[in-house]
């Protein structure tokens, strides 16, 4: 049972179609922006991939968000 652990606490690797329904732009967008750099990816037998959590912790990042408050607005 020690996979299945390990399995889930593995982050998911997404591919440019997921990127692109989970960012709500069109792929050739993700495509651009994982060439330029602008989003965290890799590239795996000539495709490009990028981790959900990465790209989660990049996101948010990129939003600085801070909510000490709670209710979603910047301090």
């Amino acid at each position: 049972m020690a996979n299945e652990s390990n399995l889930s606490s593995r982050s998911q690797v997404m591919t440019t179609q997921e990127i692109s329904k989970y960012l709500g732009v069109h792929e050739m967008t993700v495509y651009r922006w994982l060439k330029k750099g602008v989003l965290p990816g890799f590239k795996i037998g000539g495709r490009w991939r990028s981790k959900k959590d990465v790209l989660d912790q990049y996101l948010m990042s990129r939003m600085n968000v801070k909510m000490p408050n709670g209710n979603g607005k910047s301090a």
